[in-house]
């Protein structure tokens, strides 16, 4: 009996972490997909060139990249909860500003913020996930978390093409306002607030980290526009490596730094991180190609376009709550390591039947197989990497999740897009086709790559479960939003 109450005390915060978390990421990741499909309704309004509107794409995606730590560290010093919140206020009122924008500047600048409530909010909804759900059913409420996030990149594309054709594009961003202030109050009243104990902020760390991935993710999204041997493009790349290498030295000596090195030591944290890079390259750069495959090659409209991914797309959705529950029983290594194989098969399926007339029959069992690889890697990932370090680094580990995520996304539209220019183009479709064949090719050798480093991950991981931290007195990642970066 004594058990069954305790098991009904825990399970009301569990849901309502599970639901205030779920939807925060949900209005995250939709809305950088419904932007892809209004950015032509976008430059008819507030006019500006191909670079503007790449930029209200890229300010959301830098400042979000590099501030990621930045958000985590602040949460573990001065509250998990009172830091979501925040980040979720900047968030919302950033939205309204971008639907109220008189031009294309006022826009690119409200993106901006918008990436900065983002940053803040999004690492801390994986720790307070985990800090409220027993260790025991921790990968199935994950697989319902990534699920979430899957619906978001399913259903984005069709809700900004629906929002964008009969009403307007403003409302793609209104659409988050009332959301927002809702989830407010309901966080400040379901959410219980933890933090790390002993944590500080270190300045002089996030000064470097922050510093390091602007000037990387910067040269990454511009290499194309400029070139890659450009001066502005050789000086992020150049002084944003440096910066992380003096970051990574820094997290080796420093006393207390924002990213102990030593979490790079145990086999499952490098593991499970390096893959997630190498996932997002290979996803993120081929998902950018593939879908201006569907709209300049195969004559589809935005939303008829998203309607076909959603083999792709939307199959997290279904299958990622069965991947967690199935991590649970085996471990996420098998899990993690299959999706990423089933992924990076989809990949060079897609590479080796892709010809300018191919039909949408022939595409199909490669979209679903991606997509079910996808949803295989999703909810485990997560899983594994909070079970690899000790509560007091969880959100520093979640922080550092995202960031990665984030760069291996901008370094794949980068290297993925180079590759595409090197060996074809918009002329025609044919020339199209020939630039997206070896691109997804490298993208599916970047996959596979990460379902070696997958198996990395020490074999019984998910069989000593991390404690969760203690809440300070009611309930307490995925990060990234797994987002489809904005097609040009």
């Amino acid at each position: 009996m004594h058990t069954q109450d305790v098991d009904t005390k825990l399970r009301g915060p569990a849901v309502w972490a599970l639901v205030l978390t779920g939807v925060a990421s949900f209005m995250a990741a939709l809305d950088n997909l419904v932007v892809t499909t209004a950015l032509p309704a976008i430059r008819a309004d507030l006019g500006g060139g191909l670079e503007d509107l790449e930029w209200t794409v890229n300010a959301y995606t830098l400042t979000f990249a590099v501030l990621l730590m930045f958000g985590a560290a602040l949460g573990d010093r001065f509250g998990r909860r009172r830091l979501f919140i925040a980040g979720l206020a900047v968030f919302t009122g950033a939205s309204a500003a971008a639907a109220l924008s008189p031009g294309i500047d006022a826009l690119i600048a409200a993106r901006a913020v918008q990436g900065v409530g983002a940053a803040v909010m999004m690492p801390l909804t994986l720790t307070l996930l985990t800090a409220a759900v027993p260790a025991a059913r921790r990968g199935m409420v994950l697989g319902i978390y990534g699920a979430v996030t899957g619906l978001a990149v399913a259903s984005g594309p069709l809700i900004g093409g629906s929002l964008t054709e009969h009403i307007s594009w403003q409302w793609i961003f209104w659409l988050n306002v009332p959301i927002g202030l809702a989830l407010i109050p309901l966080a400040r009243l379901r959410l219980a607030e933890s933090t790390a104990p002993g944590a500080r902020l270190d300045v002089p760390g996030t000064l470097l980290i922050s510093g390091g991935l602007f000037g990387i993710v910067y040269a990454l999204v511009n290499a194309n526009s400029e070139g890659w041997t450009s001066a502005s493009v050789l000086t992020g790349l150049i002084v944003g490596t440096a910066l992380v290498a003096a970051f990574v030295r820094h997290g080796l000596t420093h006393a207390d730094p924002m990213l102990p090195m030593r979490l790079f030591r145990d086999r499952g944290f490098l593991g499970i991180n390096l893959a997630s890079l190498l996932m997002f390259l290979g996803m993120f750069g081929s998902i950018f190609l593939l879908s201006q495959f569907l709209q300049g090659v195969a004559g589809y409209s935005p939303t008829e376009a998203g309607l076909r991914m959603l083999p792709w797309t939307g199959m997290p959705m279904l299958v990622a709550p069965l991947a967690g529950i199935l991590s649970d029983r085996i471990g996420g290594r098998p899990v993690v390591a299959a999706g990423l194989a089933f992924q990076a098969l989809g990949l060079g399926w897609f590479a080796a039947i892709l010809s300018a007339d191919v039909s949408y029959a022939a595409q199909l069992p490669p979209l679903i197989l991606s997509g079910v690889g996808m949803a295989l890697y999703f909810a485990p990932a997560a899983n594994v990497l909070m079970s690899t370090v000790r509560p007091a680094d969880q959100g520093k580990a979640s922080g550092t999740n995202n960031a990665l995520r984030e760069v291996g996304g901008a370094l794949g539209v980068a290297v993925l897009a180079s590759v595409f220019s090197a060996q074809g183009g918009y002329e025609s479709p044919q020339a199209f086709t020939d630039g997206t064949v070896p691109a997804l090719w490298i993208g599916a050798a970047a996959v596979a790559l990460a379902a070696a480093l997958a198996l990395l991950v020490p074999r019984k991981a998910k069989d000593a479960p991390t404690p969760v931290p203690t809440p300070v007195p009611t309930a307490a990642t995925a990060g990234a939003t797994d987002k489809v970066p904005a097609v040009g």
